[in-house]
């Protein structure tokens, strides 16, 4: 899964406020236009401008969240939530004989029909390392005896191999994060007691005045923490303690699996017959999980459908639109036949958009997933994929699922991968220091730095970066397109999202990497069209095609 963390390459990646940014609202910066506000937004209220001006309709538009889960009960959510119409919730019934019983708001592909969830997982590499150790790790293996597919195969197992080395500073890593854990959950405990509230955000602590000595010492030395790593002030301590542990989770689960195979959770849980892609009727309808597991998949859902004009929160990319939840994001890798199933279902259950907020570095059952890419591209449905947080290029080291279809030997023409984008008055550089690039594989660049949407546990709202907020902001704009522009196919909004991106007039950006030297290259070298998404010329451009559709083609003589 692609994660964005607070905490720095001792620990993960540093969320960072540049020093620009005192007087700038960034709730809502991503939104801008770049000609009228200097901004590198996505120009939203200038498309809804023009679709106001010409009067144009919408029709509603499902758009598929493959995620971590969603807070069905967020205000700035619920009133924008698919349900599914033939289903009767809690009745324990297949009411519509699609296969999955009670599926109101999508499907829980990581649960068990007894209702318990999986929640964490191990990553693909140990799992796939493990799989085939016994067949490949052999002194005496010939590999050139070996058929075209099992060369494929020993190829990617040994990439795995390699990877579960590690890294020689993992123990100690772990340890500073486990001290860091453990400090932050002693000064949490004191904190909440004294102000008698569970959240509280670091703009909440400030202003909080404790009355004990240890309400003092606890402040200060969770300011101090705070402070070193520039956390922005409405960041939650849930939040905070949340992706912190879930982070030393990880590390652990990787570094235990180097010296032992990892626990096979899925069994635990899930009980499905794994590679048998037929059996697809496991999971269970619980979408939301235990509500801390939703937090991404919330934050995802938020910036596609959050309520528009209600007052709260946030105002959605998308104004006519219902957000379908499949949830399939573990803490930890997903597995391909989740998402191969994901993508069906959301297909089959008309879907128009999907958005996948994830990402592995290894997939050994892409074939799955390649067939169900097909499948929706078969049915005009449009896939927007995150490109991933790593500050790698992806022609070095390619990143799952991609659009690449190994069976076909093409790419889907229905599939956009997307970078991460921020802009000057937040970072000094426009591209995300921790977004992954390539000029043949990321399509172009969105809003990922400081992006404001919902949360889950309340009516919670934050800030967050990374790729997997660039990839929704990019489905927001594709369902605006298809509700406005029913007529259009995804071949043809995959093209002229291209087509109209902004190009930056700063010709150079960084290229992006975690505490090095800032090196600069050609924006057009960061993707295939070195640009950044922008809605109101992306609604102008599907406003003329439209009407191109619209004039009656030339008449036959009898």
């Amino acid at each position: 899964m692609y994660n964005r963390f607070i905490l720095i390459p001792l620990l993960l990646i540093l969320i960072r406020l540049g020093a620009h940014a005192q007087n700038f609202e960034l709730n809502t910066w991503y939104l801008k236009d770049p000609a009228t506000d200097s901004i590198y937004g996505i120009s939203l209220p200038k498309a809804y401008q023009f679709l106001q001006e010409k009067k144009r309709k919408s029709v509603p538009v499902i758009v598929a969240v493959l995620d971590s889960g969603v807070d069905t009960t967020h205000e700035d959510l619920k009133k924008n939530l698919w349900h599914n119409l033939g289903e009767i919730p809690g009745n324990g019934i297949d009411d519509d004989h699609n296969g999955y019983i009670d599926d109101v708001y999508g499907w829980n592909f990581l649960g068990g029909k007894d209702g318990k969830n999986l929640t964490k997982a191990s990553s693909e590499k140990s799992r796939f390392y493990y799989q085939y150790k016994n067949t490949f790790e052999l002194p005496t293996l010939d590999t050139q005896l070996l058929s075209a597919k099992d060369k494929n195969t020993y190829y990617w197992w040994k990439k795995a191999a390699d990877e579960m080395k590690g890294d020689p500073d993992e123990e100690s890593q772990i340890r500073m994060l486990s001290m860091a854990s453990r400090t932050l959950q002693k000064y949490d405990q004191i904190i909440r007691a004294e102000m008698k509230k569970d959240t509280f955000s670091v703009d909440n602590l400030e202003k909080f005045i404790p009355t004990s000595k240890p309400g003092k010492d606890a402040k200060l030395g969770y300011l101090t923490f705070i402070r070193l790593f520039e956390v922005d002030d409405d960041f939650t301590n849930q939040k905070l303690l949340f992706e912190l542990n879930n982070e030393l989770d990880k590390m652990r689960i990787d570094s235990a699996n180097r010296h032992t195979p990892p626990t096979d959770y899925r069994a635990l849980f899930i009980k499905d017959d794994y590679f048998n892609l037929s059996d697809s009727l496991y999971g269970n309808p619980d979408v939301m999980s235990d509500g801390e597991s939703a937090m991404h998949g919330t934050q995802v859902a938020g910036l596609i459908g959050a309520e528009r004009g209600n007052g709260v929160g946030l105002d959605g990319i998308a104004d006519n639109v219902k957000l379908m939840i499949l949830r399939m994001v573990p803490n930890g890798d997903e597995y391909d036949k989740d998402i191969a199933l994901a993508i069906r279902y959301a297909v089959n259950n008309g879907a128009k958009v999907i958005n996948m907020s994830f990402g592995k570095s290894h997939s050994p059952e892409k074939n799955w997933i390649d067939s169900a890419v097909k499948y929706a591209e078969d049915r005009d449905v449009l896939i927007v994929h995150s490109a991933g947080n790593e500050s790698v290029s992806l022609d070095e080291k390619p990143k799952f699922p991609n659009p690449w279809l190994g069976a076909w030997n093409r790419y889907a023409n229905n599939y956009l991968t997307i970078g991460a984008s921020s802009d000057l008055h937040i970072t000094d550089c426009l591209t995300a220091d921790f977004s992954n690039y390539s000029a043949n594989l990321v399509d172009f660049f969105a809003p990922g730095v400081k992006i404001f949407s919902t949360q889950s546990g309340g009516n919670v709202y934050g800030k967050s970066d990374g790729t997997s907020f660039s990839g929704p902001i990019v489905a927001g704009i594709a369902a605006l397109i298809r509700s406005y522009y029913p007529s259009l196919s995804s071949t043809e909004i995959v093209q002229l999202l291209q087509k109209t991106v902004t190009i930056p007039k700063e010709s150079k950006t960084c290229i992006p990497a975690i505490n090095k030297d800032k090196t600069l290259t050609a924006w057009k070298s960061m993707s295939k069209t070195g640009g950044i998404v922008n809605a109101y010329q992306a609604i102008k451009a599907a406003d003329e095609i439209n009407q191109l559709k619209a004039k009656p083609g030339p008449r036959l003589k009898k």
